[in-house]
């Protein structure tokens, strides 16, 4: 697996692989991952159409999933700790 590209933005961690002729899309912020899965053979415009894919509304809504997570781990972890 290689890296392709990073994409900086404010609220997460955005790095672009390349493994088997896939795009390997990864989000981290803190302790939580997202990752997303695309054929190269589907993106005819190869790492470009991956930045296009990754447009604001996709980020917020990933950004927002994020907070969903922590919230979630976090009920969870309260649920085993008392």
């Amino acid at each position: 697996m290689r890296v392709i590209a990073e994409l900086p933005h404010p609220d997460c961690k955005i790095t672009i692989f390349s493994m088997n002729q896939k795009f390997i899309i990864k989000l981290e912020k803190g302790s939580f991952e997202q990752i997303y899965k695309l054929s190269e053979l589907d993106i005819a415009e190869g790492v470009n159409g991956v930045f296009q894919i990754l447009d604001a509304e996709f980020i917020n809504t990933a950004v927002e999933r994020f907070n969903k997570m922590r919230n979630d781990f976090n009920a969870a972890y309260k649920r085993y700790d008392s």
